[in-house]
């Protein structure tokens, strides 16, 4: 047997044993589960369930859950190992990343396509965020299926890119750097934690075997072995294809929501359009593996 096919074939069986009920909502990607409270905790099959169609969607989301901080926490662990985010200061919670954006505190770069920490050597591998603070209007959140992108090329096309990798840095961050001694004492540190990692640009699901599209804007800055100009062209081409909107979901936020989505097949982008009103997120992630 295929080893993506035996790996995949976990998912049909958790999705008939999950107690609870699955509502595909986007064409190409997105799904509202029905049927399950959180705040009561996972045991294995729901956990395997609610996994297996996370897979299955890329985007799955609950509303009406209103978790605290540490249930938050305590779900996410069911999901693997908790990064702790390298550019955010740690609390009680220091898997809790907190997006709090109003008026005196305007969004960092969340309203940019990427698929998350492509920074790192081993990119985030799920994200989970809860809300927590809705504006009146706005704040929405929108996914694009990387696969379906991937699709979309021509044979030629994907032929042609795929044995090519590209360099990744975190290039939104260094604002947050002055030009003190202390600053860049610390920003040589995170150089030095994050020093420039290559991933290919076609990124292969390690669970379904689906290719991907895995270069966005917000971190990504040239093609391995092309020219600056030949790199430029080629990641624009790949950047435009998040913009299609048959790829893509939107979910429009409540109090009390929570949504799971898988970064190895999609990218995300967090609509600034309700300033000056407040919206704030609480958000963990999961440890990931090296794309291949």
């Amino acid at each position: 047997m295929n080893i993506n096919v035996a790996k995949a074939s976990w998912t049909q069986a958790a999705l008939a044993a999950a107690p609870f009920e699955v509502e595909r909502v986007g064409r190409s990607l997105g799904a509202e589960i029905h049927g399950l409270d959180l705040k009561k905790g996972l045991d294995e099959r729901s956990f395997r369930g609610l996994e297996a169609a996370l897979i299955e969607n890329k985007v799955i989301y609950l509303r009406d859950q209103h978790l605290t901080t540490a249930q938050h926490v305590e779900i996410s662990r069911w999901f693997g190992a908790l990064e702790v985010h390298p550019f955010r200061p740690e609390g009680e919670f220091p898997e809790i990343m907190v997006l709090d954006n109003h008026k005196d505190n305007p969004v960092l770069s969340t309203d940019v396509w990427h698929s998350d920490t492509t920074f790192r050597a081993t990119p985030t591998k799920y994200t989970i965020l809860r809300s927590q603070i809705i504006p009146r209007t706005g704040g929405d959140t929108l996914w694009c299926d990387m696969e379906a992108a991937y699709n979309g090329l021509s044979e030629t096309f994907r032929a042609m890119i795929g044995g090519l990798k590209a360099r990744h840095d975190f290039q939104n961050f260094r604002v947050l750097f002055t030009r003190s001694d202390e600053d860049q004492k610390r920003l040589r540190r995170m150089e030095e934690l994050y020093p420039n990692p290559v991933h290919p640009l076609v990124r292969t699901h390690p669970v379904t075997g689906a290719k991907c599209i895995y270069v966005n804007p917000q971190f990504t800055i040239g093609v391995e072995g092309l020219h600056k100009d030949e790199s430029d062209v080629l990641l624009k081409l790949l950047f435009e294809q998040v913009h299609v909107p048959e790829y893509q979901f939107r979910f429009r936020w409540t109090e009390g929501a929570i949504v799971f989505w898988d970064n190895q097949s999609t990218q995300h982008y967090a609509a600034n359009d309700y300033y000056p009103d407040r919206r704030r997120m609480e958000r963990t992630a999961v440890c990931g593996d090296a794309p291949v």
